[in-house]
């Protein structure tokens, strides 16, 4: 038949064809009553071309949705269930010489498949020979694998060249011939992995053949997972892995998946808390204050917060905080002043960074951990190495006094506001420099963890999401929030970062649908401004805010712990669920 000659038996119905379930034997009966190739195929069309739908909206047709069902049972096995579908709806899976030609893949009659391809009569001359290359390509490595180099050197001569396209590739191949080591079969020979290469090929040509030909494997699956992924994707509330989503009723969750009670009140700070955040791995919380001193607390198995360590040692109020990636040390910087690298197990200073007669104003750790990186108040940022050595220092219009810093680990940039309105994202290693231009002036910002969006804190009291992959790009606007004299920080949270929440200086915490941009809730429970807001980065219920009322507010889901009710220690305060 043209193919590989080997002694595997006739293959089974694999995944979604229809071979054994009288995909042959129907071709055969066709065959024998006379019906051509091109014959059966046409009827498809024609059935596919029947405009009946169901549903009440009129966008489904009935003959696909038969086919996409029938793969489905196909796939999952219930071979006699979809031969009775096909059956009494008379809408066929496929046509017949579909079955026969992956039978022929399956088997490795190369030369015959191909041969099927072309009588299909339903694919432009690109897609027949794009299809033919794979096909000519499997049995050309399969003949390397065999140890048939001449047979091989003729498919690539008299089958793959004549192709006329993608000269390289054959060029590529023709490599393989001198090397037969190196091909793509990994010099393996047995059935099972012959037939898994079979099968994989399979799949190539089912994404290149139209669905019209070939429905796509598992279609079925791939709709109801796009459905159920729209339905998450629109509820405002959803915060919860936590019971699997249902096919037998729309998604909707309440509010009561989103920190909305007030859990713990923490008090041990003697100012306003200016700044916090969650380490990665969600186990510490740092906060810094205007009273010079940033505390570690530790959250413990039970979800209750703890005071672990005071750091003491700025002679500034501590505006900035930076976690180390994998969260043993911490870097905090007070203002105008200098950075300090703490051991959080030991609560110790290990090292300060300053630059003579200049001050300091951000801190930020490289992805790797072995460098830190710094806003410095003649706008230029520096680098240095952990024992303080200064690797490089950017020069420039880089920084802004009092502004963040941020590090993209995914393409090592520096993000920083380099000028009132203008965000620069600067690569410190390719050199690159990419900018966001904003209408109002830019108070701060937060970088998303994966490094894909940012989200630009604005004087006008909007919050502006950017993503920064590729050309950066305005993704969305939220608004409510307020925002007149102070610096309000803003931050991502939720599970898959679904939400977006935000300060105010009316003692509130804004909470935003990341995708929809519908402010969803308010928490109130402080007594002012609050400045920042950290969400749990490994658990998505759980929310900390800081204020001028000089708390640490933990807020989590409504469930009451009443053995905690009114009990005070170590400078926390466990509330009751009120605010």
């Amino acid at each position: 038949m043209g193919g590989v000659e080997d002694d595997e038996p006739p293959s089974k119905r694999v995944k979604v064809t229809s071979v054994d379930s009288g995909g042959i034997s129907n071709s055969l009966y066709l065959r024998q009553r006379g019906c051509s190739f091109s014959d059966s195929m046409a009827r498809l069309l024609a059935i596919e071309g029947d405009d009946e739908v169901v549903g009440s909206k009129g966008v489904i047709k009935k003959v696909e949705l038969v086919r996409v069902i029938a793969e489905a049972l196909y796939s999952l096995g219930y071979s006699k269930s979809g031969a009775c579908l096909e059956e009494e709806s008379g809408i066929p899976f496929h046509a017949p010489e579909i079955d026969l030609f992956m039978r022929h893949i399956l088997e490795g009659q190369w030369d015959d498949s191909v041969s099927v391809l072309h009588k299909f009569g339903v694919i432009d001359e690109t897609l027949t020979k794009l299809a033919s290359l794979v096909i000519f390509e499997q049995k050309f490595f399969e003949l390397l694998d065999d140890g048939k180099i001449m047979d091989a050197l003729k498919t690539l001569r008299t089958e793959i060249t004549p192709l006329c396209i993608n000269y390289e590739r054959v060029r590529e191949l023709s490599s393989f011939v001198l090397s037969p080591s190196q091909n793509l079969l990994d010099g393996t020979s047995s059935k099972g992995s012959k037939l898994e290469s079979r099968k994989k090929l399979l799949d190539k040509l089912r994404k290149l053949l139209p669905p019209t030909v070939i429905v796509p494997e598992k279609r079925l699956v791939h709709l109801v997972e796009q459905a159920l992924v729209l339905q998450k994707d629109a509820c405002k509330f959803h915060n919860s892995s936590v019971g699997k989503m249902s096919l037998l009723a729309d998604h909707q969750c309440g509010r009561d998946h989103i920190p909305t009670q007030t859990l713990q009140v923490l008090q041990e700070h003697n100012d306003e808390v200016w700044f916090l955040q969650f380490s990665h791995n969600g186990k510490y919380l740092a906060s810094s204050s205007g009273d010079r001193l940033v505390i570690i607390w530790e959250v413990m198995d039970d979800g209750q917060v703890s005071l672990k360590h005071r750091l003491y040692g700025h002679q500034k109020p501590v505006s900035c905080i930076s976690w180390s990636p994998d969260d043993n040390q911490l870097l905090t910087c007070g203002v105008d002043e200098l950075v300090r690298r703490w051991d959080v197990a030991l609560g110790e200073c290990l090292y300060t960074y300053e630059k003579s007669g200049l001050g300091l104003v951000s801190c930020a750790w490289a992805p790797d951990g072995k460098s830190v990186f710094s806003g410095v108040t003649d706008k230029s940022i520096s680098m240095w190495d952990l024992e303080g050595k200064e690797l490089e220092c950017w020069r420039g219009q880089r920084t802004l006094r009092n502004a963040d810093l941020g590090i993209t680990s995914n393409t090592k940039e520096l993000v920083s506001v380099c000028k009132e309105t203008v965000i620069l994202l600067f690569g410190w290693e390719s050199k690159s420099e990419r900018f966001i231009e904003e209408d109002q002036i830019i108070t701060s910002f937060s970088l998303s963890e994966d490094g894909k969006f940012l989200l630009l804190s604005l004087w006008n009291e909007e919050l502006h999401l950017w993503s920064i992959e590729g050309c950066p790009r305005l993704v969305s606007k939220y608004k409510g929030h307020k925002r007149s004299r102070f610096v309000v920080q803003s931050c991502f949270g939720g599970l898959e970062h679904a939400f977006i929440a935000s300060g105010s200086e009316d003692s509130q915490v804004y909470i935003w649908h990341r995708l929809s941009g519908e402010l969803i809730l308010t928490l109130a429970g402080h007594t002012g401004a609050v400045n920042c807001v950290s969400w749990n980065p490994a658990n998505p219920h759980m929310l900390a805010s800081a204020s001028d009322d000089r708390t640490i507010r933990i807020w989590g889901l409504n469930q009451v712990n009443m053995n905690y009710n009114g009990r005070h220690s170590n400078g926390v305060h466990h509330c009751d669920g009120g605010s």
